[in-house]
């Protein structure tokens, strides 16, 4: 019973030296932030200019998860799109030839399809231009791939 008791003392005295420690840094920080709000203008005092900093590294960390995220989805989106809308496409003009209808390629469908190709091809520049990764030609690389590297580079 002796050697319990001794550990409760030792443990009591580190649990008031740690409380007294933390009041005297309590004391410390209020002391400071009065002598600072009669020094300082508000937009200069540097206790609050230190929290607006912090804030400002929390938002921009949030942010950048929420960009890598709406990426990943408009990512998810394009590669949708471009599957449901060739996939239609390609059956649309199997349709046509079975049943001996001539393709005109210059009808409206296709010059929608190739606007929808070119916004695709800009977003994969764009893409390999944030990766830094010119070497490929348009097209012969995995965009999902190029976008995964960018967001891996940017952490």
């Amino acid at each position: 019973m002796g050697r319990s008791s001794e550990h409760h003392e030792a443990t009591d005295g580190l649990v008031k030296l740690l409380t007294k420690a933390n009041h005297d840094l309590t004391l410390v920080q209020n002391r400071l932030e009065r002598e600072f709000q009669q020094i300082y203008p508000d937009n200069a005092n540097p206790m609050k200019l230190v929290y607006r900093v912090k804030k400002i590294h929390e938002d921009v960390s949030a942010l950048k998860e929420q960009c890598r995220e709406l990426l990943s989805a408009k990512q998810d989106l394009i590669d949708k799109a471009r599957t449901v809308l060739v996939g239609n496409r390609n059956a649309l003009q199997r349709m046509q030839a079975s049943m001996g209808i001539p393709l005109d390629d210059g009808d409206s469908s296709d010059s929608a399809f190739a606007n929808f190709n070119q916004i695709i091809d800009e977003w994969t520049a764009q893409v390999r231009s944030g990766t830094g990764d010119d070497t490929h030609a348009s097209g012969s690389e995995d965009v999902n791939e190029l976008l995964f590297s960018a967001i891996i580079q940017s952490n």
